[in-house]
């Protein structure tokens, strides 16, 4: 990896650090948010979701015009407008007005990780992509161990609102180094024929094109896997295996060292032995932890952890392999519009598949939680369905993977 290279990589996790924090934090927040502002379990899970769903939405309008702008200023006005959101949400005094922040919140921070993935692709080469795709999942893997851990220290310390303030101090500096460290990248701008109907010519793109429609499926169904058994997987820990709340840090913590570990090999790996045999056998590896994670029962706190950790690290060396494929499956002119299509498509999976898992999970009399191993066969399915997915898709020019 060259140095430049790798300054612009870790300039982009830097920014999907903060971006993935300001989404995590908020569900350990739920319990101060429902005694401070006094809302309903209903409600919280809408302040949640509203992140989301505006995120998606975003994704989708942005990709009618994301490729007309050079990658850089896009990156520095996105961010901007994540950083007054995240500042907003800081500063809310009630549930209606943060309601409103992580709406604007999500409406910039949606799309940043599109355009992060089409920097990575612009100026990464195919045959180091897994590299880069490793050091930007680096970002997921240190909210998790920083990210989660310390909000809820300082949460507990000074107020529910200084994670937010703490994201927006962090922001300004990350700032800067997007203007120092980002070159300028418009040649895609320049192989684009600019016609008045921009819109019609994206969506035309994607729906005339069988192996564009192919990948964001693939990308969707990832997600729907992997975000299936995500929102029950602390609630299933305290009352089925007897965790308490503060030992639920614990398996974001380990979670995330375990990723650090394992993604610069995974992303080598890849590089070296080719990406689709990494995907598939991560892709089978992940569905041993998520059957044991859905059919837990009480048993010791470092088997639970180790379970997890395994968990994480294997979801881990789906992703890695599979963005990096993705990214190739578009021509440069095309590749930011294409990738926040696929970034709204996978926030609009992964609210379907939050929803699904809600309506199969139960709660017993008991206060434990029922159908949860349901869940899990069902994210373990669509798991063996991306096997399929992937080899029907190839290389923007015609290759195969």
């Amino acid at each position: 990896m060259k140095r430049k290279e790798l300054f612009i990589l870790l300039t982009l996790a830097a920014i999907n650090f903060t971006n993935i924090m300001d989404f995590m934090i908020m569900m350990p927040l739920g319990p101060q948010l429902m005694r401070i502002f006094n809302i309903s379990p209903q409600q919280f899970g809408l302040v949640v979701s509203s992140y989301t769903f505006s995120a998606g939405i975003s994704g989708f309008i942005s990709a009618f015009f994301i490729d007309r702008f050079d990658r850089k200023k896009f990156l520095q006005f996105l961010y901007v407008g994540f950083l007054i959101g995240t500042l907003a949400c800081g500063l809310a005094p009630n549930y209606e007005l943060l309601m409103v922040a992580r709406i604007f919140t999500g409406l910039f921070g949606g799309v940043l990780g599109a355009v992060n993935l089409s920097i990575v692709g612009d100026v990464i080469p195919f045959e180091r992509r897994g590299q880069a795709m490793a050091i930007i999942m680096g970002a997921f893997s240190a909210a998790s161990v920083f990210g989660v851990p310390f909000g809820l220290w300082i949460a507990a310390s000074f107020g529910w609102n200084a994670p937010f303030l703490f994201l927006t101090v962090l922001a300004l500096p990350i700032q800067l180094l997007i203007f120092k460290v980002i070159p300028n990248l418009s040649e895609h701008t320049k192989l684009q024929q600019h016609n008045k109907n921009q819109i019609k010519e994206v969506l035309t793109n994607i729906l005339t094109n069988p192996n564009q429609r192919k990948a964001i499926t693939l990308m969707m169904v990832v997600m729907f896997g992997h975000f299936s058994i995500i929102p029950f997987l602390s609630p299933y820990m305290v009352s089925n295996v007897g965790f308490t709340e503060h030992q639920l840090s614990y398996i974001y913590l380990f979670g995330g060292i375990g990723t650090i570990i394992s993604s610069p090999f995974i992303g080598k790996l890849a590089d070296t032995i080719g990406k689709l045999k990494v995907f598939t056998i991560f892709v089978l590896l992940s569905c041993i932890p998520v059957f044991l994670i859905t059919n837990l029962y009480q048993v010791s706190i470092w088997i639970v952890l180790l379970i997890c950790t395994f968990f994480f690290a294997m979801s881990s060396g789906r992703f890695i392999p599979a963005q990096a494929m993705v990214t190739a499956t578009v021509f440069p002119q095309s590749r930011g519009s294409f990738m926040s299509i696929i970034s709204s498509m996978q926030q609009l999976s992964a609210g379907l598949a939050s929803y699904i898992a809600g309506l199969l999970v139960e709660k017993s009399s008991s206060g434990k939680l029922l159908h949860y191993n349901q869940v899990g066969y069902m994210s373990i399915a669509a798991a063996v369905f991306t096997i399929f997915l992937v080899r029907r898709i190839h290389a923007a020019d015609g290759s195969k993977f």
